[in-house]
């Protein structure tokens, strides 16, 4: 039964956007960015900041993003903040207020703009409290946005569209938004004033990062933790990857199903644990490294998906705020034998960290790279690159 706050109403006068649903719920506003409809999964994130970097994420690629903040766009755009450059991220978002001209001092174009030069399409005056209300009720459902400055719309081949997509589960997005080729990576951190900049020091232990679908600040707080860091393709063998001399592999991030990813990432991943090779997941990576384990994952009934998540840290009781997006879940009551929980979440209990007991490999359900979030996890990079 559709919620009696998301209407099956006739078209307003000015509407130049809607959301449809799967289930036939249509609800209109004012489309911005650019002209089309696109498909996915509509979620909710409740950063304050940090828009620009949530909409290149690649874990998002799949996903119509709702932002309870109601302000976003307001500090504009730049090139800086971009997490990723010509791959899919979200293909939409979702906002309350009509966007305003940007009031930032480095922004260099407005959130509308940017938009339509991604090809990821805006809705705005939408109720968004209610559309979040909605998921946390009945889970994230799979729908279209769709924007016409004219106004037409063929809402019947839109459901249509919304109630044949498959959803998230069983697919793997990982082969769309990995890079093709190996990459050595360059730059470190970002200041004011200075940018990207690479950090003192030589011999830095060499780590190999597997690309998912990885934020580019990830790569960049390993090179700010000391290492080297060389990129390489999500299907990139076993032995392409031990050829490199790695001193550890890290494991990224991606969009879409850990087990549909794990068909041609496991294997990879139980061999650099034969081989005793040191190990570090975030996110998908994480989950594929507890499914070569022997554990499984689970879809979550709405995700996790923000700038403000309390993580639980289970050796000390210390609790980081986090960074996380993600719509599975390590299933923590399949951890085998040598495999232990290291973090949980403080919001639902669900599992937020991992380790071996007898490997040097662990792995983090949230992100300690933040942009957007908080800084309280950058220890976990430390962790890492000391462990090489």
């Amino acid at each position: 039964m559709a919620d009696p706050a998301i209407s099956h109403a006739p078209q307003p006068d000015g509407a130049t956007g809607c959301l449809v649903l799967a289930d036939g719920s249509v609800t209109w506003g004012r489309g911005f960015g650019a002209v089309g409809h696109a498909v996915g999964e509509v979620c909710f994130n409740t950063a304050m900041t940090g828009y620009q970097e949530v909409m290149t994420d690649p874990s998002y690629a799949g996903q119509i993003v709702t932002f309870t903040f109601p302000h976003i766009g307001n500090v504009g755009t730049n090139n800086e903040d971009m997490e990723s450059h010509g791959v899919p991220g979200a293909v939409g978002c979702i906002v309350r207020e009509d966007v305003t001209e940007p009031a930032n001092f480095r922004s260099t174009g407005t959130f509308q703009r940017w938009l339509d030069l991604q090809g990821k399409i805006g809705l705005a005056g939408i109720d968004t409290r209610a559309l979040t209300r909605r998921i946390r009720l009945s889970g994230a459902p799979n729908a279209v946005i769709a924007h016409d400055p004219m106004g037409n719309f063929d809402i019947p081949a839109l459901i249509e569209r919304a109630r044949n997509w498959p959803g998230l589960e069983g697919m793997d997005l990982a082969r769309k938004v990995s890079r093709e080729a190996n990459e050595a990576w360059e730059g470190s951190i970002w200041r004011l004033h200075e940018g990207f900049t690479w950090p003192e020091g030589s011999n830095r232990p060499h780590v190999v990062a597997i690309d998912y679908g990885a934020k580019d600040n990830i790569f960049r707080n390993l090179v700010a933790a000391g290492a080297d860091v060389t990129v390489v393709p999500a299907e990139t063998p076993l032995e392409t990857v031990l050829a490199l001399k790695p001193a550890g592999v890290f494991l990224s991030n991606g969009p879409g199903d850990p087990a549909a990813t794990g068909e041609y990432a496991v294997p990879v991943i139980k061999g650099l644990l034969d081989a005793d090779v040191p190990v570090f997941g975030i996110c998908l990576g994480h989950q594929m490294l507890a499914l070569a384990a022997g554990a499984r994952t689970i879809k979550m009934h709405q995700g996790h998906r923000g700038a403000n998540h309390p993580v639980k840290r289970i050796a000390d009781g210390v609790v980081e705020i986090t960074s996380m997006n993600h719509g599975f879940a390590v299933d923590a009551a399949t951890l085998p034998e040598g495999l232990v929980e290291t973090h949980v979440s403080l919001f639902d209990g669900s599992n937020c960290g991992i380790a071996f007991t007898d490997k040097r490999a662990f792995g983090v359900q949230y992100h300690p790279e933040a942009s957007p979030g908080p800084q309280d996890s950058f220890y976990l990079f430390e962790k890492f690159v000391g462990m090489l």
